[in-house]
Formats: structure tokens, C-alpha cells, sequence
């Protein structure tokens, strides 16, 4: 047994994935395997590699470039699926399949880009601004991401990756009220595996250790963000959203009290939007009575939340 050669050829694997040879890493592998074969770190790259063999194997039969990158990214939530049945995890690997995947999405997505009539094209600049921060070219992501809110200004997945990049451009304050923003909107199009700054992550963990999971966890996110200082960033509304916020909070109590099967996700969607709502009272300077009512809401949907809030 070889350790050192073992470990050099994993080494090289990995440069030869994030070239997107996925077959010359998995012979590279091979071979690092044969070298030290109790090394953990090559048996798990071997199994994620081989997983990628397989699974793009149908991508020569897709013709349109836009598909082409679309579905090497949908294949994650298959992997994902698959490596959350190994025990182990090696972040090295990880990395290197992630910068497989997105540069060779990104190849398919630059061509389209070349033509100036596909700038209007919010899923491609989505997509495209998502590879772009995926592979670190930060910068770039922005200026496809923000091209993208310009057509689409109330969408939630795309706020979230404009504020992600914004947080791992260390733009804190610009990223967390982006983040509110987003969760507010609509927690439920936020993919959170598709974020990577710390500050959404350990936010996310942090919840997550309360047994909150799934699409309670994301629901559950903005309502401790705000309660923990993490959404701290406000802003004031205008009348038009302040009319919509009260008639979004009408809606949501009158389904909470008439669908006890959906509270789980919509206890802390209801109480989010009730934070908005005392925000925007105090911002206003509007009667002190209405955030009174408004506490008292929090009080009864979940006097924990309340006793917090209120310490």
C-alpha cells in the first residue's frame, strides 16, 4: 500500500474533475484505489464520480444548449438524495463535483448568452448567475443575477442568490435585507442547498437544531432570523404593500384557523408577516394600539415566539 501516491492521485482527480473529464478522474481514482485501498476519502470519490458517469450519460441526446446545462443542474436533487445515504462526506469532493457540474452548465449557457435577445431571459440569467457563484466569479454573478430581478423584481429565488452573493462579497447589510426580502416573499421557492454563504447557512443550522426540517425549515428561517438579529435590516412600506400585507395577513389567518393540517407551514408564515406589519407600524409612527393588537395575534398563534419577541 501506497498512501502517498494514493492521496497524489486523488489530488489529480480532482483537478481533472473540475476540468470536466469525469472519466479520467474515475480512472485516476481507480488507481489512487489500488494504491490505498482503505482511504475513505477515494471509495467515497469513486462512488460520486461514477454517480455523474452514469446519470449525464443521456445529455449527448439533448439538442438545445439551455436544456442541456438545465439538466446537468436538475441532477442535483437526485445526488443530493444519494450521497445523504452515504455516511461520510468529504467537502474536497463535494467541491469538485459542484465546479464539474456548473462550469459545464455554464459552457452551455454562455453560448445562448452571446446573443443579446437571450439577456431577457430570467431563467437563463438565473441559471447562469447561479454557476457563475458557484465557481467564485462573484462579480459576474451579480451583474447576471441583477439583470434578472430587473424582469422579475418579486421573485424569491432570485433575491436569495443576489443576496448570497452580496453576503460572500461580505455586502452584509445590503444581504440581509435581501434575505428578509426573499423569505418574505415566499419561502417556499428558496432551494437552500443552493446558498453557500455563512450567513444563511448558520442561520439554517441554528433552526435546524430546533427539529425543524424540510419546508418547515425554510418557513421557520426568517421568523428566528428576525427574533435572532439576523434579519435586522428594515425597511419602510409603501402604502400600496402596506395594503397588501394586511390583506395577505387576513388570508393566512383565515386559512390557518380553517386548514389545522397546513399550521405547521403556515404558523410561522402568519407570524412573520405579523413582524412585517409592527415594522411598519413603528417606521410609520402609527397608533401604538395596532402593535398592541398585533402582539397580542403573535401572543395567541405561539406564546413562546411571543415570549421571545417580547424579552
Amino acid at each position: 500500500m501506497d498512501n502517498g501516491r494514493g492521496v497524489g492521485l486523488l489530488k489529480k482527480a480532482y483537478e481533472k474533475l473540475k476540468a470536466s473529464d469525469a472519466d479520467a478522474a474515475y480512472d485516476l481514482l481507480e488507481q489512487a484505489l489500488n494504491a490505498d485501498y482503505e482511504n475513505e476519502e477515494i471509495k467515497y470519490a469513486l462512488k460520486c464520480v461514477k454517480w455523474w458517469q452514469i446519470n449525464t450519460r443521456r445529455i449527448e441526446e439533448i439538442v438545445n444548449p439551455y436544456e442541456k446545462g438545465s439538466f446537468l443542474i436538475s441532477l442535483f436533487k437526485q445526488y443530493y438524495a444519494f450521497i445523504g445515504q452515504i455516511d461520510q462526506s468529504f467537502e474536497q469532493c463535494q467541491y469538485a463535483v459542484r465546479y464539474f457540474v456548473y462550469s459545464k452548465a455554464l459552457f452551455f449557457f454562455k453560448g445562448l448568452l452571446s446573443s443579446q435577445t437571450n439577456h431577457y431571459d430570467c431563467g437563463l440569467l438565473l441559471l447562469a448567475g447561479r454557476c457563475y457563484k458557484r465557481l467564485g466569479f462573484y462579480d459576474e454573478a451579480l451583474g447576471y443575477l441583477e439583470q434578472a430581478v430587473r424582469l422579475k423584481r418579486d421573485d424569491a429565488e432570485i433575491l436569495s442568490e443576489i443576496a448570497d452573493v452580496n453576503a460572500l462579497l461580505a455586502q452584509t447589510r445590503t444581504a440581509k435585507a435581501l434575505f428578509r426580502e426573499a423569505f418574505f416573499i415566499d419561502p417556499s421557492r428558496i432551494d437552500l442547498r443552493d446558498l453557500e454563504s455563512a450567513l444563511i447557512l448558520k442561520l439554517r443550522d441554528k433552526v435546524a437544531e430546533l427539529g425543524f426540517a424540510n419546508e418547515a425549515l425554510c418557513e421557520w428561517i426568517p421568523v428566528y432570523g428576525y427574533l435572532w438579529g439576523v434579519f435586522s435590516v428594515k425597511r419602510e412600506l409603501k402604502q400600496m404593500e402596506a395594503g397588501r400585507l394586511k390583506q395577505s395577513i387576513f388570508s393566512l389567518e383565515s386559512e390557518y384557523e380553517s386548514n389545522p393540517a397546513k399550521r405547521e407551514i403556515l404558523k410561522p408564515r402568519l407570524l412573520n408577516h405579523y413582524f412585517w406589519l409592527i415594522d411598519y407600524y413603528e417606521i410609520s409612527h402609527e397608533d401604538p394600539s395596532l402593535i398592541e393588537e398585533t402582539l397580542l395575534k403573535i401572543k395567541v398563534t405561539d406564546p413562546g415566539i411571543y415570549s421571545i419577541f417580547a424579552g
